[in-house]
């Protein structure tokens, strides 16, 4: 924001009084500035700071952890907002994709068991919980609900070296989100 004194007419600019005046007023005007900026950053999730976030939370009744970083807060509002009726399979999938990615998740559904096992990439280890709850108001109560990880298996390990997996122990090579070798 320029300063209030360009908007001044050329006879007031050189006046005392205004000058004083305009340097009273310049930094309470830079704030409400960038509070104004705060408040429409806050209609977004994607830009919402802890304020913005934390309201949010407290309209949905959604209690967050002490260990929740801010990514993590917006991303439950995100599975949150995203939920909508009716729940088909498509649009079971059309949500965790665009939680988990395209390809962050796979599901297995037993009809005859009445059982859904939801399998995530470990890139999406600290939203387990998070997709655990969406799944929980979304699936119908007759069906066992799993959420689990998709840990890493020899297909995927079997392309690094000896020498690049000794970085890791074997919880680290199972755990952990490896890039490619």
């Amino acid at each position: 924001m320029a300063e209030i004194q360009s908007y001044f007419p050329d006879l007031m600019k050189e006046v005392k009084e205004f000058q004083r005046l305009a340097e009273a007023e310049n930094p309470e005007l830079l704030f409400l500035w960038s509070e104004l900026g705060q408040v429409l950053d806050n209609q977004f999730i994607d830009r919402a700071t802890k304020t913005g976030v934390a309201r949010r939370e407290r309209m949905l009744r959604i209690t967050p952890k002490a260990t929740d970083t801010l990514e993590e807060r917006k991303f439950r509002l995100l599975a949150r907002y995203n939920e909508n009726l009716p729940y088909t399979l498509r649009t079971l999938h059309s949500q965790l994709s665009i939680l988990c990615g395209e390809k962050g998740y796979r599901l297995e559904i037993n009809y005859g068991a009445f059982t859904l096992k939801s399998k995530l990439e470990l890139t999406n280890k600290k939203n387990v919980e998070a997709v655990g709850e969406m799944l929980e108001r979304i699936v119908p109560m007759n069906m066992l609900l799993t959420v689990e990880l998709m840990y890493n298996q020899h297909q995927l390990l079997r392309q690094f070296t000896h020498e690049a997996m000794k970085a890791y122990n074997h919880v680290g090579l199972r755990e952990e989100a490896l890039g490619n070798g």
